[in-house]
């Protein structure tokens, strides 16, 4: 069997081989390639979007508030002129 310190002679000398290779240099070139077309792009970082989605949430929250008033309001209405006024009609004409 192989020892301890082969194997980790041979992972260091893999390691500066790749690190030396034109694979590093395909790396580095294809990050700023990448870095420099999400620059193009129109992106939001991780922190404007939890805020925005944060936003969201609140105002969904308020939308739901103001449609249940307006619910309850057109319910109100609604029973409002279903029932008969008591009294005389100040439209009617006599």
């Amino acid at each position: 069997m192989l020892n301890q310190k082969i194997l980790d002679e041979i992972s260091t000398k893999i390691n500066d081989l790749v690190a030396q290779s034109p694979v590093k240099d395909v790396e580095q070139n294809m990050r700023v390639l990448l870095s420099g077309v999400f620059s193009k792009l129109d992106l939001v970082t991780r922190d404007e979007f939890d805020v925005q989605q944060e936003l969201l949430i609140r105002a969904r929250e308020q939308l739901n508030k103001l449609e249940e008033k307006i619910t309850k309001l057109e319910k109100k209405l609604k029973t409002s002129k279903t029932e008969k006024p008591k009294g005389p009609n100040p439209d009617k004409k006599r």
